[in-house]
């Protein structure tokens, strides 16, 4: 439910913000069958840590139940997020690292940050991502909440676009939702009006550790590209001969899952 609607401006899928990167609905596509994932439940952004009053006044509206945070404990250290007067939801995060020096962080060395050095180094991480214990233990969580829990929920990383974008990704499978759709809402991240909040929170660092970045590389680093989630799916076939098979075996999400969450997420 959206306690004020009139109050939640979008363009498209993303809502206006002024300290939040990537915040949008991820809902409302067709699913194998008939039906359309419910818009209003399913929500994803990045980290909240300079969110505006207004911004937290949007959030609040959204009237979200349930948060999936999927950073680490150095990046909630770090960059804490602000919250609500009103805020009661459930907040699920992992006690630990989930990644290790994201790129759009900085970090890995000096080295000149080539386009094709950051591709590489983003398809590394999620090459690593799908065997990461910390990463298939937060996405076991995300999906138990998901299953357990009912109102409105919203998963998020520090940008918003590699673990999340996986999230949404994942769950947009288990939902029927066809492949194509689903790389579509996987590059929305490309088209978020608020790549200026990014850059603020993560240009700084990444230039004290590699110097000026070739506008392409920085594309590599702070968006995302098909082959990106290509690669994911890639490495889990590789290792369980097939997605599902690895949300069932893996993430927990076994066919009496998914027809739960299909009732519940598609309308």
């Amino acid at each position: 439910m959206i306690r004020n609607p009139g109050e939640t401006p979008r363009i498209g899928p993303f809502y206006v913000t002024q300290g939040i990167h990537n915040l949008r609905d991820y809902g409302g596509y067709a699913v194998v069958g008939g039906g359309r994932v419910r818009e209003g439940l399913l929500f994803r952004s990045g980290q909240h840590m300079e969110a505006s009053d207004s911004d937290l006044a949007l959030v609040d509206a959204l009237d979200i139940r349930t948060v999936i945070d999927l950073r680490g404990t150095s990046e909630r250290t770090g960059f804490p997020c602000r919250r609500h007067p009103r805020f009661a939801a459930q907040v699920i995060a992992y006690d630990g690292e989930t990644s290790n020096s994201p790129p759009h962080e900085g970090g890995g060395g000096q080295v000149e940050m080539t386009p094709e050095r950051a591709r590489e180094r983003m398809l590394a991480v999620y090459r690593r991502m799908p065997v990461n214990p910390a990463m298939i233990w937060i996405f076991q969580q995300y999906f138990n909440a998901l299953d357990a829990n009912d109102g409105g929920s919203l998963v998020h990383c520090f940008a918003g676009k590699d673990r999340t974008g996986m999230a949404a990704s994942l769950l947009l499978h288990v939902l029927g939702v066809h492949h194509d759709d689903i790389v579509a809402e996987f590059l929305l991240t490309n088209e978020a009006p608020t790549r200026a909040i990014l850059e603020r929170q993560s240009l700084p660092r990444m230039e004290a550790h590699y110097g000026a970045i070739d506008p392409e590389a920085l594309h590599n680093l702070m968006g995302v590209l098909p082959e990106y989630i290509d690669t994911y799916i890639a490495q889990v076939t590789q290792d369980h001969g097939s997605l599902d098979a690895y949300l069932a075996t893996i993430l927990g999400v076994d066919e009496q899952r998914k027809q739960r969450l299909r009732a519940k997420l598609v309308a």
